[in-house]
């Protein structure tokens, strides 16, 4: 695991910021507002409830609690936004309080215990889990978007159809190592 754990889920947390980023971008205002039913929740609250996670499990991540005492968790869950442009700075703050967390991180930090609500996880653990968190969320933003644009929708993915020639592609490569999203 030495070197290749800490490179790997950056990649990672990248590659899902990226999705987001790319269904956002195919979205309006009114689109990421939109909920399919009462109680569901619009890409636009998705947004705020992992951003509002991201800066309460990130902000000084190995000296403090993950559930800050200011987060308040359930205001999340009510659209506040006024634009796109006001979403998409909360989503990139959010982001880049977890990239500022994760990126200095060494080999040695992995096994540091911290909390997340007086629960304890090694810091692989704590990344695992956020990592898994948010991956579901995005899931989420993803299929919203797919909904809402319909026939419109960019596929961020191997289009329907291209799956042949996305493999002659992949095989008419050499062999080696690199990581799946260097090719995206």
């Amino acid at each position: 695991m030495e070197n290749s754990y800490l490179p790997s889920v950056l990649k990672q947390f990248e590659y899902y910021k990226s999705l987001g980023d790319k269904t956002i971008a195919q979205l309006t205002f009114v689109d990421l507002q939109k909920e399919f039913a009462a109680d569901s929740n619009s890409v636009s609250i998705i947004v705020k409830h992992i951003v509002g996670n991201m800066l309460s499990r990130w902000t000084n991540f190995l000296t403090e609690d993950g559930e800050k005492v200011w987060r308040k968790r359930d205001e999340e869950f009510i659209d506040t936004f006024k634009t796109k442009e006001e979403l998409l700075l909360a989503w990139n703050n959010g982001w880049e309080c977890l990239f500022s967390a994760i990126t200095p991180l060494k080999e040695e930090d992995l096994e540091q215990i911290i909390y997340i609500r007086n629960q304890g996880h090694s810091v692989t653990e704590a990344i695992n889990r956020q990592m898994m968190h948010y991956a579901y969320h995005v899931g989420q933003i993803v299929f919203l978007g797919k909904l809402i644009k319909g026939t419109k929708w960019q596929s961020l993915s191997i289009p329907k159809g291209k799956s042949l020639n996305y493999n002659k592609e992949k095989f008419n490569k050499d062999k080696g190592r690199r990581h799946f999203t260097e090719d995206l």
